[in-house]
Order: structure tokens, then sequence, then C-alpha cells
């Protein structure tokens, strides 16, 4: 069991290092991965992962579907399972790959949820600006919906990476990847008020940090202290919507996309590696067209 654990780790630093994916994706793969190694070792009974096999796995993967794991997550573990196997195989570990004829479930592919032009209107409006806290939550509002940024990305801001008098913001995306954001005007209004009257009022007498987005004590705020504020403001807003920390980011490339801009473009705001990831925008744009046209036309 312990030598099974020292190997996960020595797979999560590989990850880290050579391949520098994001902490929250380390995160995944290790909740991923010592859940099913917990599951090898004390359900079915499996000494070492050298004696793992295809039918052990399949038993793993029908536990999470048993216990209500959707197909999206249990492909997300598979893909994890797989790949640490072959990590194993590749360091002499294991002697085999366990994974070889593991398919991948069939996933439904659902459009992502998107917010109108007045719906983001009336949620930039709903923080109560007479406090430096509505203030900055305006800023943060307006930075995520003019730039398409994730939250992660967005908390994780220096101020050395806003320039608001030449209009970028330099975003370092997953893997430490960076990119060069240009910002519009009601965002720049925005983030130059927050510095100006409210991130002072903020840090106070607290210690000093870099950090762009603080909170109430001075200290960078978190990804879900970022996105409980934005839930709360959705309330305040009198949005039902099912929303996630993503809406807002959906929302910038589908009105970009609506409103004729290139898909090239938008997947490098986006920061996406594969264009075939930003086509999905393409696809919420003809179907909110076409709920348009069923709605509007006369002989729809």
């Amino acid at each position: 069991m312990q030598r099974d654990k020292d190997a996960l780790s020595d797979y999560i630093h590989f990850l880290q290092v050579e391949r520098q994916l994001s902490q929250n994706t380390l995160a995944s793969y290790q909740r991923d991965l010592a859940s099913y190694i917990e599951h090898l070792h004390t359900v079915q009974g499996v000494n070492s992962l050298n004696d793992a096999e295809r039918s052990h796995i399949l038993v793993h993967l029908e536990s999470l579907r048993s216990n209500g794991i959707s197909a999206r997550t249990i492909a997300r573990h598979i893909s994890s399972i797989r790949s640490f196997h072959q990590f194993l195989l590749r360091e002499k570990v294991t002697e085999h790959d366990p994974t070889v004829h593991i398919e991948m479930p069939q996933i439904e592919q659902r459009l992502p949820k998107v917010l109108s032009l007045e719906e983001i209107e009336s949620l930039i409006q709903a923080p109560n600006r007479s406090k430096p806290q509505g203030i900055r939550d305006t800023a943060m509002l307006e930075l995520l919906y003019g730039t398409g940024m994730r939250i992660s990305e967005c908390i994780e801001l220096n101020l050395e990476d806003i320039h608001l008098t030449m209009g970028f913001v330099r975003v370092f995306g997953k893997g430490g990847k960076e990119r060069i954001v240009p910002l519009g005007k009601s965002a720049i209004r925005a983030c130059n008020e927050y510095l100006q009257s409210a991130r002072g009022k903020l840090q106070g007498d607290y210690p000093k940090t870099e950090a762009l987005f603080i909170s109430q004590r001075g200290k960078r705020l978190t990804r879900q202290g970022c996105w409980k504020l934005i839930k709360e403001h959705l309330s305040k807003a009198n949005i039902k919507k099912e929303i996630t920390p993503h809406t807002l980011r959906h929302s910038f490339a589908t009105h970009l996309i609506e409103n004729g801009a290139d898909l090239r473009a938008v997947q490098e705001m986006l920061g996406h590696a594969d264009i075939s990831t930003t086509q999905i925008y393409t696809h919420i744009s003809k179907t909110r067209l076409s709920e348009v046209y069923k709605q509007f036309h006369p002989r729809a």
C-alpha cells in the first residue's frame, strides 16, 4: 500500500514539474487516483498496482456509476487512471498496462449556459458601489466578462499584470501559459476606480500584498470566495439561471462570436490550446439564432 502511495506521489510530482499542470488539475488527479488505489486495496483486495487488471478497473468504474457519478466525471477518472498506469509502466514500477482496452463512456455534448446582454448588465449593476467591496466586485465582474478569463486566473492576477493605460491584462492560464488580453473601456474604468478609491481601504494596515483583488482583510481573494461573491450578485440581480464559475467566460465568447468575432482571435483570448474547444461557442450562437427566429419570425 505504501509503495503505491509513493508511486502516486512520484506521478503527481512528474505532472507538476514536467507537464506544469495547474494546482486545480493536480488536485483532481490526486483525488481520482487516491480513490482508485484505495478501492483496489480495501474493496478488491489487490496487493499492489502491478497486480491490477482490467477487471479491477472496471469494478472501480462501476462503483463510481452506482454512486451516481456522471459519465463526464467517469471519463476523467479513466483518463487519470490510464495516464497513471502508462507512467508506471514507463518508469518500470509495473510490468503491464491494464487500461489498454478500456473504452471511454459516451458523453452527451452539453451547450454551456450563457447570460444575455441584459442579464450581464443587471449583474454588473448589482454590487453596492457605496462600499469598497462593491467597487471591487464591479471591477472583478467587468474584468471577468470583459476578458473571458477563468475565475482562477482572475484571483491570481497581481498589480503588475494589469496595464490600464495600455489597455491590456497579462493572464497566466493552465500550465503557466501566458497570454495578453485587451481590455474594454468599461473594464478599464471599473478597475481604475477600484485601484484609486477602494483597494487601499481594503488593504488598510494589513500586510501589503501584490494581489490585484483582495478581501476585507487585505488578503488575496480565494477562488471559492470570488465565486461566492458572484453568486450573491446573481441573486441580487434576480438571475435564476443555473450558472457555473465559467458562465461569464462562456458569455464573453458567445457574445463575441455572435457579433462576428474571428474564431482564432477568440481562441487566443480564451487561451484554448485547440480551436475545437472554442468551436462549441459557434454552436451556441447558432442555437440562439434559431431560438430568436422561432420566437419572432411570423412564419416560423
